[in-house]
């Protein structure tokens, strides 16, 4: 293999262009709106470079996408005094994803060359495939990267056989030479029935949005601050009427039930307000992230299930997991997860309850939950286009699923997903 043809011109400008096409749809949500007619285009422009593309199009394509999707990843190193780490681990992840995408269109090159040439069609099935399974593909166990999600606000549905109908139009489309079959991609229309609602004044549910970063979070001489703010939170919205008030994921930087005093006195005002907010939770000697829910008095921990790939748990085996904690991350000792996902009832309505990253995987929706209540601290990422990010994948969820989300949200606003008719 001649490294030099990896680093053409023509080959870089064509990955970061296609690319582009794949990543509009975030920064469009992130940066102005969102745009049905042109997230539609992009998205079909994206499948319909890609599977054209040779192969070292395709490695700096992926290289890309990663690049543009999930560079806010290393933003949180910003609060480890990491800067130097940035580009190292933006290269990395980068090329993970390069390598992922050079993979398929090697195996499409591998077989092709076993059969005669008038088996032509057989790269394009093979590139078109390897995008529809694409999202089972999950690097260090993180699975944002969903090709469908282009069409979250797009004319085209959501689900796995409507992106098959498209790559089907598009391979057919380039095998026939016949742009007309492109019309195919009609059959995949889905009108997009997703409601988004930030302001919440005729619910019963209060949801709060904070504003406080990583670094006033665990400034000691501030505590008393953040209790005083979560307190002026719930009397407001028992003197709004409100049954349920749900405050962000680890609202305190400590853990809520060592803290006696406070948590009695929560406790006491879920009588008049069921209180739902993120904490801590220290169980005998485990570390947990978790959900409280008091309600009348009595109380309920939700602990979450998926944890964060190294932010939360190392993904390395043991002896590195470690070795990596005590370099980058002061020695801090991973979170445990629960086995299962906690469903509770408030006032007849049965919830699933969410913790930031796990809301964001199928594994939490396995028996479509009609309601969910997402906490979230965005703030490890701040500024950047995670919590857009991270909102089209509630979206998509919430649209696959037929799934109610509540989300509360630290530093970025805090809202409501449903499916209206």
């Amino acid at each position: 293999m001649k490294i030099e043809k990896y680093f053409t011109t023509y080959s870089i400008t064509a990955g970061f262009l296609i690319a582009s096409l794949g990543s509009i749809f975030i920064y469009l949500e992130w940066l102005i709106a969102p745009n049905s007619p042109i997230e539609t285009i992009s998205a079909i422009l994206f499948f319909y470079l890609l599977i054209q593309a040779e192969k070292v199009v395709w490695f700096w394509s992926g290289f890309f996408i990663s690049f543009l999707w999930f560079w806010w990843i290393l933003m949180s190193f910003i609060h480890y005094d990491m800067v130097w780490a940035i580009p190292l681990g933006l290269l990395f992840i980068s090329s993970v994803y390069g390598f992922i995408f050079w993979t398929i269109t090697k195996i499409a090159e591998v077989l092709s060359s076993l059969l005669p040439t008038p088996y032509s069609l057989l790269p394009l099935i093979i590139k078109a495939a390897g995008l529809l399974l694409l999202s089972y593909i999950h690097p260090l166990s993180f699975d944002w990267f969903k090709p469908e999600l282009l069409f979250v606000h797009s004319y085209i549905g959501i689900y796995k056989w409507q992106l098959a109908l498209v790559l089907i139009a598009i391979v057919l489309a380039q095998y026939k030479k016949n742009i007309l079959y492109l019309f195919l991609i009609l059959l995949a229309y889905s009108p997009n029935n997703t409601a988004v609602s930030l302001e919440n004044t005729n619910s019963p549910i209060a949801l709060s949005n904070m504003m406080t970063t990583v670094e006033d979070k665990w400034n000691r001489k501030l505590i008393p601050r953040h209790i005083t703010e979560v307190y002026d939170i719930i009397n407001r919205a028992i003197s709004e009427q409100k049954e349920i008030v749900i405050l962000p994921e680890s609202v305190f930087p400590f853990f809520l039930n060592k803290e006696r005093k406070i948590f009695d006195s929560l406790l006491e005002q879920s009588k008049h307000i069921t209180i739902i907010i993120g904490a801590l939770y220290l169980d005998g000697k485990i570390h947990r992230n978790s959900t409280y829910i008091m309600h009348n008095g009595n109380y309920k921990i939700a602990n979450k299930v998926l944890l964060v790939p190294f932010g939360e748990s190392n993904p390395l085996p043991e002896w590195a997991s470690k070795w990596v904690n005590q370099i980058f991350f002061d020695g801090a000792v991973d979170y445990i997860a629960s086995a299962e996902p906690t469903d509770f009832e408030i006032n007849g309505t049965k919830y699933r309850n969410a913790i930031c990253y796990e809301a964001t995987s199928d594994k939490l929706y396995f028996d479509n939950p009609k309601n969910m209540i997402v906490t979230s601290n965005n703030g490890w990422f701040n500024p950047s286009i995670e919590p857009s990010l991270q909102k089209l994948l509630l979206e998509f969820y919430s649209r696959k699923h037929g799934t109610t989300i509540y989300h509360s949200v630290n530093m970025s606003p805090s809202y409501k997903i449903e499916q209206v008719k």
